[in-house]
């Protein structure tokens, strides 16, 4: 319905690509100073409708419909017409800062350039003025030192930054609209938490209108006033934040909100949103995972473990800058269990479970694996138990050879480390039975991993670390990248294959709901340190630790706004 606040009403909203339908029909308003969700999963649309209204589409889209910005319908706007738009009328913050900024080009100047893209030809600016607006409007945006990070280069700066800067290139022409595409998804709880309400703190003060596109229901939770959610491009449910979160009436909606891992319990299975779409959603009891006893032997021992990294150096290879990864650490993994290690980006979690495995060395300390330092032994040594020890690494896209078969992926270790059976049937009838296992269908051994959706490729992954029966599976941040319902799908697959084969887990993560839900144990990792350790139940009810508490305040909830 349109009114005197309406600032954008999209009618009939359909796109295809080469004939094939991937938003069908899309209708939704928005109105001055509200924040709209978007909520969906991978492939529902969400993006896909919104770059349409940019005008951002590769030319084999067809786009239909109406989509009318104070009387403009921006459907119908040439390129010319919306690069005046762009920007201006409306500002895009994408998913991934570090692709969406040029690495070449210092953070300062791609925002100034944004500014010039748009100033009046007639009137004249001075760079030393942009250059002043653009550290002003940083100092807004809360980055660190401005100035320093006005001359800094997008790699020299943090993930949290350089969403910072991507949010003030958005506003730097005094948009009326920003759409915020997945903004905070590859951010940690915390910093996802100060730049929710950063946006909300400068849509306040600007009375900007926000399009929130996301598919965590938590996130959506602390910021949208209106809640949108799509299920293969289709809009099919719609209403106040409250009622979406509180009383949804879509199967789909109710198994988006229920694949979370819950805070206050944990039950057996995840359920999926494929269970409540065809009606098969279980009761399992809550229960908790008993820890492995410390009276058995340790898989692994950790002794006063660092890491270091060399900053600086001088003209003769002395080092004069270093910086400690891994700082001093020592704790025990016993068979069977999944220690969980969570912490912020940065603070070594990933640097420990490489070095655990001596995929980098470390500068002191020690690592045993079954009472024996994997320092003492030679490379052929180590070369012959890397079979025993694998890692699940974040990205299920870069982790896999576009060029090779999602068969070969996963069958080449065995190639590497069983070379008697590489040229033999039985490597592709164990690959196949596997991709079962882990839910692939062993008629896709011959696709490419573009041929998959990202749980398909992670759950290849996971084949290809599993495939060569490892005791110690070290899970880097392997769920992160994933829509929660696919989450939850992973995460209830490695723990059947815990169960089934005995696996040991090191489970790395910034995400204290996942690790509360798979962790016997947790280990809380600041600055290279382990400053706190205990049950999932303890921590949560007792932390320790004031940065415990303040990752435990950050993780989003549902709640009504």
């Amino acid at each position: 319905m349109k009114d005197g606040n309406t600032i954008l009403e999209v009618k009939n909203l359909s796109v295809a690509f080469s004939g094939r339908t991937v938003v069908e029909g899309l209708t939704l308003t928005l109105m001055r100073g509200e924040t709209l969700g978007i909520v969906g999963e991978s492939g529902s649309g969400k993006s896909v409708s919104t770059m349409a209204l940019m005008g951002l589409l590769p030319k084999n889209a067809t786009v239909t419909g109406q989509a009318m910005l104070d009387g403009i319908n921006l459907l119908e706007q040439n390129e010319e017409q919306m690069r005046s738009i762009r920007g201006r009328r409306i500002s895009m913050i994408f998913q991934e800062p570090m692709t969406s900024l040029n690495p070449v080009q210092k953070c300062g100047e791609q925002v100034m350039e944004m500014m010039k893209a748009h100033a009046n030809s007639e009137l004249k600016i001075q760079d030393s003025e942009l250059k002043q607006r653009v550290i002003s409007l940083f100092t807004e945006v809360l980055l660190p030192r401005p100035e320093k990070i006005f001359d800094s280069y997008p790699h020299e700066i943090s993930g949290g930054q350089k969403q910072r800067v991507m949010i003030a290139m958005a506003l730097i022409n005094n948009p009326d609209i920003i759409i915020a595409d997945e903004p905070t998804t590859a951010l940690d709880v915390t910093v996802q938490k100060t730049i929710l309400e950063l946006l909300k703190s400068l849509q306040s003060k600007y009375g900007i209108s926000i399009i929130f596109i996301t598919h965590d229901l938590g996130v959506i939770s602390q910021i949208a006033d209106r809640i949108l959610v799509m299920y293969r491009g289709k809009m099919i449910e719609e209403g106040p934040a409250s009622q979406i979160l509180l009383h949804p009436t879509e199967p789909y909606t109710q198994g988006l909100l229920a694949c979370r891992p819950p805070l206050d319990s944990r039950p057996k299975r995840l359920p999926t949103v494929e269970e409540f779409l065809n009606g098969s959603t279980g009761s399992d009891n809550d229960y908790s995972t008993p820890t492995a006893q410390p009276t058995l032997q340790p898989l692994i021992s950790v002794r006063n473990l660092d890491v270091t990294y060399t900053l600086k150096k001088s003209l003769f290879g002395k080092p004069l800058q270093t910086l400690k990864g891994v700082d001093n650490i020592s704790f025990d993994i016993f068979e069977g269990e999944t220690l969980g290690l969570v912490g912020e980006s940065g603070c070594g979690k990933s640097t420990l479970g490489r070095a655990m495995l001596r995929l980098i060395e470390n500068s002191a300390g020690s690592v045993s694996y079954r009472g024996t330092p994997l320092s003492e032994l030679s490379a052929k040594q180590m070369r012959s138990l890397r079979p025993k020890l694998q890692i699940i690494f974040q990205d299920p896209y870069s982790s896999l050879n576009p060029r090779i078969t999602v068969g070969e992926a996963i069958a080449e270790p065995l190639k590497v480390h069983r070379s008697s059976i590489s040229s033999s049937s039985s490597s592709s009838s164990i690959t196949k039975d596997l991709m079962q296992q882990v839910g692939l269908n062993p008629d896709w051994y011959n696709r490419y991993p573009h041929e998959l959706s990202g749980g398909q490729r992670q759950r290849v992954c996971i084949a290809r670390a599993l495939i060569l029966q490892p005791e110690l599976v070290v899970c880097d941040e392997s769920v992160s990248a994933l829509d929660v319902s696919v989450q939850a799908q992973v995460l209830n697959l490695l723990n059947d294959l815990k169960d089934r084969y005995h696996y040991t887990y090191l489970f790395i993560t910034h995400d204290l709901s996942v690790v509360h839900y798979m962790a016997d144990r947790i280990m809380v990792m600041q600055k290279g340190k382990i400053v706190e350790s205990s049950t999932p139940d303890d921590l949560f009810k007792n932390p320790q630790t004031d940065y415990t508490r303040m990752l435990i305040d950050s993780i989003p909830r549902i709640t009504s706004r």
